[in-house]
């Protein structure tokens, strides 16, 4: 009986500071999380489209990396065209447009099955779609006060996995019992049903008065005023430089690791969808109350996401181990655990180099560096893939993550000196006062 009550006692106490993690954060928050979550569990098609095009369009593999890259090159031009629209008529109107016509597009990408038109139709699908991104993350400035601002990243990071983790696991029911055009269909429906929420709920003209005093705009939040000057832009290159690099490994996570678990595992979809979903689940069960730990201890993030870096280089050697189940188990840990301290922690020292007016143009910039990364990854890797095999691919994908580890330890030295500099300039000046 003590041992129950022990045992009871724990779990209560676990569950309140789990829930004390998400304490906090306005309802406006809440609710773009709910969009994200609908939007991201629609986009399920993104997980198979290699398969996809491989089985059911019967492209080569070359042709699937062509498409990959146009991938790429249109979600670039979404995430330059979303900070540029952002800045200039305000985050909601560009994240209503994009999710409906995102949806319109979805429905209409299903009747290609010709290459030349199918790369077509999926530059301008990325184009429409990724002008959300810049938007949503400077929408996040104004719904969340700033000491919240890591933790509301977070939290739509958690949407956007809870999403990947039930999107794909039923992406591969709906392959296994309709067929692939059935995802097109629910990609594009729940697309619109996230602009229905977003309309109803976060609409600027039915805003309430209750967000902080610092986000009084309809579609601007002003951090402390920082010049554009060589040091800013310095750190900032090396920091994109770096998250480019971290992206071209982590999105053969979509590309080529469904490829390896078919043709070297054998693994049907479901199978594939139950992996990815296991990287959706542990980043909605641990990342949260991980983050929330790191921030209460100060830790530093820049150490944290060089760790993170350090185990993503891990989980593509780990491939290369042996041939079982558990190196594939090990691995999708090793990468979780990475993803869960690199991507929002890089997010929020983006937007903290931010200057005032221009919060659209530098989040679009850190969107544009994963664009990038789609456009060399999927390529790189069939490339790879095709002509050496998997294991060299493994290989050159932790070689890329060894020279994003350099250079974390190169944006931490520069961080360090630019406190250590401001930390003297303040003291020389509150001497000049006296």
């Amino acid at each position: 009986m003590l041992l129950f009550t022990s045992l009871s006692k724990a779990v209560r106490n676990g569950a309140n500071n789990y829930a004390a993690t998400y304490k906090g954060l306005s309802k406006e928050i809440w609710w773009l999380a709910l969009i994200t979550f609908i939007n991201r569990a629609g986009t399920m098609v993104l997980p198979f489209l290699t398969l996809y095009l491989q089985e059911d369009l019967r492209f080569s593999l070359s042709q699937v990396g062509t498409v990959m890259v146009v991938f790429g090159f249109g979600s670039l031009a979404g995430s330059f065209i979303g900070g540029k629209l952002t800045d200039r008529i305000g985050y909601y109107k560009v994240m209503v447009g994009s999710l409906f016509l995102t949806g319109i597009s979805f429905l209409i990408l299903q009747y290609i099955d010709t290459f030349i038109g199918f790369c077509i139709g999926i530059f301008f699908t990325m184009v429409i779609a990724d002008t959300f991104r810049p938007a949503m993350f400077v929408s996040m400035k104004s719904y969340s006060k700033p000491e919240n601002t890591t933790r509301s990243l977070t939290l739509i990071r958690l949407a956007i996995n809870l999403g990947f983790s039930f999107g794909p696991f039923l992406g591969g029911i709906i392959i296994a019992a309709l067929d692939y055009n059935g995802l097109f269909w629910v990609d594009g429906i729940t697309c619109i049903l996230a602009v229905s929420l977003l309309f109803t709920k976060l609409n600027p003209k039915k805003r309430p008065n209750s967000l902080a005093k610092e986000n009084l705009d309809e579609d601007t939040f002003v951090p402390k005023t920082k010049k554009d000057n060589t040091r800013n832009i310095l750190i900032f290159a090396v920091l994109m430089l770096m998250v480019f690099l971290m992206a071209v490994s982590f999105l053969q996570m979509f590309s080529i690791l469904p490829l390896y678990y078919r043709n070297e595992y054998q693994l049907e979809e479901w199978e594939i969808g139950l992996f990815m979903s296991m990287n959706g689940l542990l980043i909605f069960i641990l990342e949260m109350p991980l983050i929330h730990y790191i921030e209460k201890k100060l830790i530093s993030k820049v150490k944290m996401t060089i760790f993170s870096l350090a185990m993503m280089l891990f989980s593509f050697l780990f491939f290369n181990f042996g041939h079982a189940l558990l190196i594939l188990v090990i691995s999708m840990i090793l990468i979780t655990f990475g993803e869960m301290f690199s991507f929002p922690f890089t997010n929020k020292i983006a937007m903290d180099r931010a200057t005032k007016g221009k919060e659209g143009k530098y989040m679009a910039m850190y969107t544009m560096a994963f664009s990038f990364a789609h456009i060399i990854s999927g390529k790189l890797g069939t490339f790879m893939v095709e002509n050496y095999g998997f294991e060299a691919n493994w290989y050159l994908m932790s070689i890329l993550l060894f020279v994003s580890v350099l250079l974390g330890v190169i944006l931490k030295k520069g961080l360090d000196m630019e406190k250590q500099q401001t930390t003297v300039l303040n003291e020389n000046l509150a001497k000049s006062a006296a």
